[in-house]
């Protein structure tokens, strides 16, 4: 009795490991995690079951696919390796940004403290680095010519919004606007993929899918077409129209996984959704923007992915899972 009441149930244990028990099966599928069945047959996890689930939360949490997971815990110290090494560098480049900013405005405390005038263009200069915006123009309807301005391109940029709120108006501006970029509607799914690429191509395609079917995805012709038109070098940008359209949930979770991680090119994407297991607001990372279209059809903004940050909530009210929004595929917002 005393051992039994050590041991937890998935829902807590999700809870715990800041996952779904959704994952919990998930990993349990491909083999990675073994919990441990009462007599009733219910799962329940224990301690070396729950220190097992943290490693794996945590290579998952470092952009490893379930295949490179499962190595890693067998002790392949060559599949962290890169992974590491990539942190590591990312890590040193903030903290080296973050220090120069420090001493810049160390140095402009002691001008204040000698009561020297400061160098107010310079603190200026700094605090606004980012002040031009990367991306602008004026909204089509139904906006009325109001201006759509981008302070920043993110590698990942989500857009959101109800339906009839324009948001694939939106991303068709974006699409005209940045040079060279390429509109994936989502009749895409209908058409069969291409075929006629060459073989640098196909590599890159072929090591894609096997990314993400290593990491628990499943292949369909609408998984591939995506994969083929993203795998294309001569693009500068990719926005895409509901890029969850002919997926399912795991494979949903395993492209979005492959995006974060496994793609090498740093091209901006921008792509509508309205499913959660694509926008998790809980693993938006810091390379990843949220833009929310608003019900009331005020202009266009980004949203911090916290709660409690302004248009969190609305964002939060537009996802759906996978299982809820292919109930509703094909509903269409109408106007006259």
């Amino acid at each position: 009795m005393g051992a039994q009441a050590q041991h937890i149930g998935p829902a807590e244990a999700a809870k715990r490991l800041g996952v779904s028990a959704k994952a919990l099966r998930v990993y349990e599928e491909y083999g990675l995690l073994a919990p441990v069945r009462t007599a009733a047959g219910w799962r329940t996890y224990g301690a070396e079951q729950m220190r097992r689930a943290f490693d794996i939360v945590g290579l998952r949490r470092l952009g490893l696919s379930l295949a490179q997971i499962a190595r890693a815990l067998e002790g392949d110290a060559a599949t962290l390796e890169p992974v590491l090494a990539a942190q590591q560098a990312k890590l040193e480049a903030e903290i080296r940004t973050m220090m120069e900013m420090a001493e810049k405005l160390r140095g402009f405390r002691g001008d204040l403290a000698s009561e020297r005038k400061p160098d107010a263009a310079g603190l200026v200069s700094m605090l606004s680095a980012n002040a031009e915006p990367v991306i602008a123009f004026d909204l089509p309807w139904p906006w009325a010519g109001e201006r759509f301005e981008l302070r920043e391109r993110r590698r990942l940029s989500h857009i959101v919004g109800p339906l009839g709120s324009g948001k694939t108006r939106l991303a068709t501006c974006l699409a005209k606007t940045l040079p060279n970029a390429v509109f994936l509607p989502m009749e895409r799914v209908e058409k069969p993929p291409r075929r006629n690429i060459d073989a640098t191509h196909r590599g890159r395609v072929e090591a894609a899918i096997t990314w993400i079917v290593d990491d628990a995805g499943h292949e369909s012709d609408a998984l591939l077409t995506l994969i083929t038109e993203l795998a294309d070098e001569r693009p500068s940008a990719f926005v895409i129209d509901m890029i969850e359209q002919g997926l399912d949930r795991e494979t949903q979770e395993a492209l979005i996984a492959y995006l974060r991680h496994g793609r090498c090119d740093a091209r901006p994407l921008f792509f509508l959704t309205r499913s959660s297991a694509i926008l998790d607001l809980g693993a938006v990372g810091p390379d990843e923007a949220v833009i929310l279209c608003p019900a009331n059809h005020n202009p266009p903004s980004v949203v911090a992915p916290y709660p409690g940050a302004p248009g969190y909530e609305a964002v939060a009210t537009c996802l759906a899972s996978p299982e809820v929004r292919k109930r509703t595929e094909g509903v269409i917002a109408w106007r006259p």
